[in-house]
């Protein structure tokens, strides 16, 4: 093989390395950003998608300004009708900004976290024209719902995704801070992948 012919070879090995590592539907390190008007954390983890925590009204407002136009809730029925937990009508305040909204109750007895919710996101993610914030109380649903939508939905390897994962508000666990060590955390099988064309 001659010298030009390596070159060239190297320089598409490289090119269409740099390309799928730009490429994928998510950011491999999440942009953490002023948090004013949301509960907890606002991450930028994909081109197109936010997660935060609760979103205030002002909150919900700034999210048009960053070109959200469906936002995604996971919290709870009974989170989402007490007005001591929130207090203002989120589906009606959406509709008034002009905002589509996807209810997808995440956690407690009437909604185990199950990966038919976690299918619901995919699709509403998929669907959507401009920017999606997805949300929860604190961004620690979100977040683990989101490391979960990159395993089984954009085919990202579990560590890789649980990398990211902890970038956000993964959270630890009690162990953790009990014992002083971090724990690994590795599935006791492999979960099914489904196709990114899906």
């Amino acid at each position: 093989m001659s010298k030009t012919a390596v070159i060239v070879l190297l320089w598409m090995c490289f090119a269409s390395a740099a390309t799928f590592a730009q490429s994928p539907g998510f950011l491999q390190t999440p942009v953490a950003m002023d948090a004013d008007g949301f509960q907890e954390a606002l991450f930028k983890v994909a081109p197109n998608v936010y997660l935060s925590g609760q979103p205030s009204e002002a909150g919900f407002a700034r999210a048009r300004e960053l070109g959200v136009t469906r936002v995604i809730n996971l919290r709870t029925s009974m989170e989402m009708d007490s007005r001591e937990v929130v207090p203002f009508d989120e589906a009606q305040l959406l509709a008034d900004l002009g905002l589509d909204y996807v209810h997808v109750p995440s956690g407690g007895p009437k909604t185990p976290y199950a990966p038919e919710l976690v299918a619901q996101v995919a699709d509403a993610i998929a669907d959507t024209q401009g920017n999606v914030l997805l949300h929860c109380t604190v961004a620690w649903r979100a977040t683990h719902l989101w490391t979960a939508y990159l395993i089984e939905h954009q085919n990202v390897p579990f560590a890789q995704a649980l990398a990211v994962g902890r970038q956000l508000n993964f959270g630890t666990f009690p162990l953790e801070g009990f014992l002083d060590a971090p724990l690994t955390v590795t599935p006791l099988q492999t979960p099914q992948r489904k196709d990114v064309d899906e």
